[in-house]
C-alpha cells in the first residue's frame, strides 16, 4: 500500500503547514476544521499561502466541517489537533473507521495515541484499529494569518511509534516517504516520555505568567523567556523524566540531545549542557512570542496532558516527581484548573491499574 490521499483533521498551525507541504508535493489533500469560519478565508483564496519551506498558493482538493467526507477514501487520517481536542475526533471516527486507514496522531505528545484509541473504544468503535504517532509536530511553524502558513523547517530525527506495537515496521515503511525525518522508537511509550514541549513550555510559563500576563505575551518566548533560572528548572524536570523511563525499562535521552536531534539548536549549545542557551540558540524559534495569555495550550496542553500522564507514569514506575507536581499544582492555582482531575489521567488513557509489565504488554498488542 502507498499514500496518495490524506486527510488533515485540523486546521490549525500544523494542519495549515500539513496541507500546504502534503499538497505542494502532490498528494490529494482534505482539509477538515470544526469552524467553518477557518476554512471561508482559503475558498475564496484558491488555496493556502505558504512561506518558508514550501513557497506560494497550494490548493487543497477538498475544504469541509464534515469528517465523513473528509476521511472517506482516504489512504490515512492525519489527526492534527491539540491533545485535549483527542477526545471530540475519537467520537466523530468512531462509526467511521473499518481497520482499513491508518491513523497518524501527529502529534502524539504524553500518551496521545493511547488516548486517542482509549476514547474510539469508549465511543464504540470495536473493529481492528491501526494507529501510529511522532511525540512532537511534523513542522517547525505558525500561523501568519487566515490563511497564511510559515513552515520554518521539518522537525528532525522524529521519534515514530505505533499502536499496536506489533504494526511499527508496517507503519513506519508507510510513513517514510511522507516524512522522511521520522526514526523508528521502541513504542508509545517512548514516545510519550519524549515529550519536550511538556518539559521547558511547563516551566517557560509559570515561570513567565507574570511577564506574560502584563505584555499580553510581547516578549520573545524561546529567546528571552527560557533564562537561566527557567533552564534550571526545566532541567529538573527532564532528570524525573528520565528517571521515570528508566524505572519502565524504556530508552530515553536527555532534553539537550532530543532539542538538537530535532534541528532546534546548534551544537555548541548542546555540548554547554545549558538548556537557556540552547533555547537562545534556536534558529527556528527565534521570531517566535511568547502566548499572550496563561490560557493556552503550552499550559492546557502541556502540563495538563503533558506533565499530568508523565507524573502519572511515574506513580506506576515508583518514581517521585516533585518538580512536575509543582508546576501542575502551581499552574492549576493560576488558571483555577483542577489539572490532576481534569488532565490526561491513567484511566482516560486506558491504564488505570496497570502494572509496569502490564504497561508494556499493552503497548505492544494494543490490547
Amino acid at each position: 500500500m502507498s499514500i496518495t490521499s490524506i486527510a488533515v483533521l485540523g486546521a490549525g498551525h500544523g494542519g495549515f503547514a500539513a496541507a500546504a507541504d502534503l499538497g505542494h508535493r502532490g498528494f490529494s489533500v482534505r482539509l477538515h476544521a470544526r469552524n467553518p469560519e477557518r476554512l471561508a478565508p482559503i475558498r475564496a483564496q484558491g488555496g493556502i499561502q505558504a512561506r518558508g519551506i514550501v513557497e506560494g498558493l497550494v490548493p487543497v482538493d477538498l475544504l469541509t466541517c464534515d469528517v465523513a467526507e473528509a476521511v472517506r477514501g482516504a489512504d490515512l487520517i492525519m489527526l492534527v489537533v491539540p491533545s485535549v481536542a483527542h477526545e471530540t475526533y475519537a467520537q466523530a471516527l468512531a462509526p467511521l473507521l473499518d481497520g482499513s486507514q491508518p491513523v497518524f496522531v501527529n502529534p502524539g505528545h504524553t500518551g496521545g495515541g493511547l488516548h486517542f484509541v482509549h476514547e474510539l473504544r469508549r465511543a464504540g468503535c470495536r473493529g481492528p484499529v491501526k494507529t501510529c504517532e511522532t511525540v512532537t509536530l511534523t513542522y517547525i511553524t505558525r500561523l501568519e494569518g487566515p490563511t497564511t502558513v510559515n513552515i520554518y523547517s521539518y522537525t528532525k530525527r522524529l521519534r515514530f511509534a505505533a499502536l499496536p506495537g506489533r504494526d511499527r515496521g508496517e507503519l513506519f515503511a508507510l510513513m517514510k516517504p511522507l516524512y522522511p525525518e521520522i526514526v523508528e522508537a521502541s513504542s508509545v511509550l517512548e514516545t510519550a516520555l519524549a515529550n519536550i514541549n511538556a518539559v521547558f513550555h511547563s516551566p517557560g510559563m509559570i515561570m513567565n505568567a507574570g511577564w506574560i500576563q502584563r505584555t499580553g505575551g510581547n516578549f520573545l518566548f524561546y529567546r528571552e523567556g527560557i533564562t537561566d533560572a527557567v533552564g534550571r528548572v526545566t532541567a529538573a524536570v527532564d532528570a524525573e523524566r528520565m528517571a521515570v523511563a528508566k524505572a519502565l525499562g524504556v530508552p530515553a535521552v536527555s532534553f539537550l540531545q532530543l532539542f538538537h536531534d530535532a534541528g532546534l539548536t546548534t551544537t555548541e549549545a548542546r555540548d554547554s549542557g545549558d538548556i537557556s542557551r540552547a533555547c537562545i540558540e534556536s534558529a527556528p524559534n527565534k521570531t517566535i512570542k511568547a502566548p499572550g495569555t496563561l490560557d493556552h495550550r503550552y499550559v492546557h496542553e502541556d502540563v495538563g496532558y503533558g506533565l499530568v500522564p508523565m507524573a502519572a507514569l511515574g506513580r506506576v514506575a515508583g518514581v517521585p516527581t516533585p518538580t512536575m507536581d509543582a508546576l501542575i499544582q502551581l499552574a492549576g492555582l493560576s488558571l483555577g484548573i483542577d489539572y490532576w482531575r481534569d488532565g490526561l489521567t491513567l484511566e482516560k488513557l486506558g491504564l488505570a491499574g496497570k502494572s509496569a509489565a502490564e504497561l508494556l504488554a499493552l503497548v505492544e498488542t494494543g490490547t
